[in-house]
């Protein structure tokens, strides 16, 4: 009688100590399922931007057809677009770079890295390693969703917009804006902004002058300017 006391309460601890990894594995399998459905849901990798098509449809014929290449590896393209918010009242109040980052992130959709200065000048009272703006650069599916906003949304939002400068360009085929305000983003949230901030947006093309650079963004949707 004592042995079978004895089996009968070991068989009940062995259950016991089943029962919390049995529990564990069940809660592995639930996390992994998760992830696989975070996945699935996740629009990030299986929905390219309308704008890489409209660059392949619309604007790599018209390019063809207006400069006669002969190979499609002459049509040019966008490389990257590289957005710059320079603070120089960070000197006397240095929090505004935390802002400015979360800004440019909340815009973006990417991290910014911080910008600091490279040379002390005492008429600025600017120390050299001195935070001093924002920055980030965007590639990729990144940079054809960010470029369809901006076209597409934030430029029309401007006070008084007409259009934008036509003669914007660095003689190599790239061109860069100035933006007197960041909240003609509507990622930025009026009510939580503690100074409007300025910034440039850079578009680097691989267009080796500036009709030609002119011409892309012109087929991509850029609103310039008539004259």
């Amino acid at each position: 009688m004592a042995d079978e006391k004895t089996e009968k309460t070991s068989e009940k601890t062995e259950k016991k100590e089943k029962k919390p990894r049995d529990d564990a594995k069940k809660g592995r399998g639930r996390d992994n399922q998760e992830r696989e459905k975070a996945k699935v849901v996740s629009t990030a990798t299986l929905v390219a931007p309308r704008f890489i098509d409209k660059y392949k449809t619309v604007a790599i014929p018209a390019l063809t057809k207006q400069f006669g290449y002969t190979n499609p590896n002459q049509v040019p393209r966008i490389q990257k677009i590289v957005v710059n918010m320079g603070l120089g009242a960070a000197v006397t109040n240095p929090k505004i770079i935390d802002s400015a980052v979360e800004e440019l992130r909340a815009i973006t959709g990417q991290k910014p890295i911080v910008t600091r200065s490279k040379k002390a000048i005492a008429s600025f009272k600017l120390r050299a390693g001195l935070p001093i703006g924002a920055m980030v650069t965007l590639r990729k599916a990144k940079m054809w969703e960010f470029l369809d906003r901006f076209i597409s949304i934030a430029l029309p939002r401007m006070r008084d917009f007409r259009g934008v400068s036509r003669r914007a360009f660095d003689g190599k085929g790239n061109y860069t804006i100035g933006l007197k305000e960041q909240i003609i983003f509507p990622e930025i949230d009026y009510d939580r902004i503690d100074v409007i901030k300025g910034l440039n947006v850079s578009i680097v093309t691989s267009a080796n002058t500036d009709e030609e650079g002119r011409a892309l963004l012109q087929h991509m949707g850029m609103p310039f300017r008539a004259t």
